[in-house]
């Protein structure tokens, strides 16, 4: 058993039942709340490392669950819905979401993609904190905070992991399409260009820092943290 706790939060107590014992088969800790309101009343007190979050739910449903966490935590969400429509993905990535499932899923499937957020939010088996330094650039995803000359600098959360991905990767091509998928957690049905606008305030935060680093457009292709040798 790893130290790694899931809340599952589903009003379906067959479903609750299944994935608690995969969770459990694959070493982590579950956490089973029927409804939103329960789990938003456990949730401080729970800690959880990640939430699967159901949509569909009396009482709260999983999109006023989202919203509520938000409030207080970056703690990883992946909403599980029988609802697969694009209006309801991109509420969900609006909302702070970091990946979303649709019924009937195969258990696999669900291990899989809470292992790929686990890992892109920085909680792992031991919980190390994450954190990426340059010349007047520290960037921890501990805690969330970005210090451009020592001074910390509100950063929307999108925005963090954003620059923690690329300068994670310095000297790396990733297109667009890339950053969505591997930044945001779930194909984005909208307009890639929503990078270039979390590219554009990174750049107004970082602008002049150094010349030892870079955030640069690599034209026709998309963006990369440059770094000098």
């Amino acid at each position: 058993m790893t130290d790694i706790k899931i809340m599952v939060v589903d009003d379906d107590s067959n479903i609750c039942e299944l994935l608690r014992l995969y969770l459990e088969k694959e070493g982590f800790e579950a956490v089973v709340m029927p409804d939103g309101e329960q789990a938003l009343a456990a949730f401080d007190t729970a800690k959880p490392d990640l939430v699967l979050l159901d949509v569909m739910m009396p009482r709260l449903d999983g999109w006023q669950v989202c919203r509520e966490i938000r409030k207080k935590s970056q703690c990883p969400i992946i909403m599980v819905t029988a609802k697969g429509e694009v209006f309801d993905r991109v509420l969900g990535l609006e909302l702070g979401a970091d990946d979303y499932i649709v019924k009937p899923f195969e258990t696999k499937e669900v291990i899989a993609r809470i292992r790929a957020v686990l890992r892109r939010s920085g909680v792992n088996d031991q919980k190390k904190a994450r954190v990426v330094e340059y010349e007047g650039l520290s960037i921890n995803m501990e805690n969330y905070e970005l210090r451009v000359d020592g001074k910390v600098i509100d950063t929307p959360p999108k925005e963090m992991e954003l620059i923690y991905h690329l300068a994670s990767n310095p000297n790396r091509v990733f297109t667009r399409d890339q950053l969505l998928d591997e930044v945001w957690g779930f194909e984005y049905y909208g307009d890639s260009r929503t990078v270039d606008v979390h590219v554009k305030r990174l750049r107004e935060k970082l602008d002049g820092v150094s010349d030892r680093w870079n955030l640069k457009t690599v034209w026709g292709v998309g963006y990369k943290f440059e770094v000098q040798n």
